[in-house]
């Protein structure tokens, strides 16, 4: 299996890991000119935007070292263009990494915040 079905698969285990806690997906692999989300969802009366890493194993410090913060900004700019899109919104917005392993999903909710700047 490519890195690519990997982490096309991890996202789709997230995805289910998350509507399992009541949350409602609202987009998967949104995309703009300065990157993309995998999966954006509703928990409760929160907007929750999350980077999803599919690993063989638990390396580097795990999945928050996996999130670079020139790859946060990425996703804080995104994020400001699905709610511009969209024309949403919402009191409180969330930025969570999820990390697939073989073992489970680790979810780390609040994994960043962006610059006010950005959003």
């Amino acid at each position: 299996m490519n890195t690519t079905d990997a982490g096309a698969l991890g996202e789709e285990q997230a995805a289910r890991y998350l509507q399992k806690k009541g949350w409602r997906i609202l987009e998967r692999n949104f995309s703009a000119p300065y990157g993309e989300v995998d999966i954006i969802a509703q928990d409760g009366k929160t907007l929750v935007f999350a980077e999803v890493k599919t690993r063989a194993y638990r390396a580097y410090g795990g999945p928050l070292m996996a999130v670079t913060p020139a790859k946060q900004k990425k996703i804080a700019l995104t994020a400001q263009s699905y709610l511009k899109a969209k024309g949403l919104k919402f009191d409180s917005i969330r930025f969570d990494v999820l990390c697939v392993l073989p073992q489970g999903v680790e979810h780390v909710p609040n994994a960043f915040f962006p610059p006010r700047t950005t959003l």
